[in-house]
């Protein structure tokens, strides 16, 4: 999945969301929501129909992580992401870069600095 076309908005910011550590369904939803600015809130069923997605194309896998349950719920799955994953975002906001770069040369410095 590396090198297909621009990823969805929702795989993307899960992506992002467990690039920095593993997370369980809520924690995505929240970090989702903090990296937005709180202008993207993913619901439960984008979220949990994405994973199930990105789980069955090796993007993401459930964590062996588990927490105390005194400190939290230990129904709780934590997903990480794998490295074809790591692949799949780096290619991405490489894509992203390029799409930059050409709007900068063709747009007038006063649009978008």
């Amino acid at each position: 999945m590396a090198s297909s076309g621009p990823l969805t908005p929702a795989v993307l910011h899960i992506l992002l969301a467990l690039s920095a550590e593993e997370r369980h369904g809520y924690g995505i939803m929240k970090q989702v929501e903090s990296d937005s600015g709180g202008k993207v809130k993913m619901g439960p069923g984008t979220l949990y129909g994405s994973i199930r997605r990105m789980s069955d194309a090796g993007l993401i896998s459930e964590s062996d992580k588990k927490i105390d349950p005194k400190l939290d719920d230990e129904r709780r799955v934590y997903y990480r992401i794998t490295a074809l994953g790591q692949q799949t975002l780096a290619a991405e906001l490489q894509r992203y870069r390029q799409v930059v770069a050409v709007a900068r040369e063709r747009l007038p410095k006063t649009a978008g600095a």
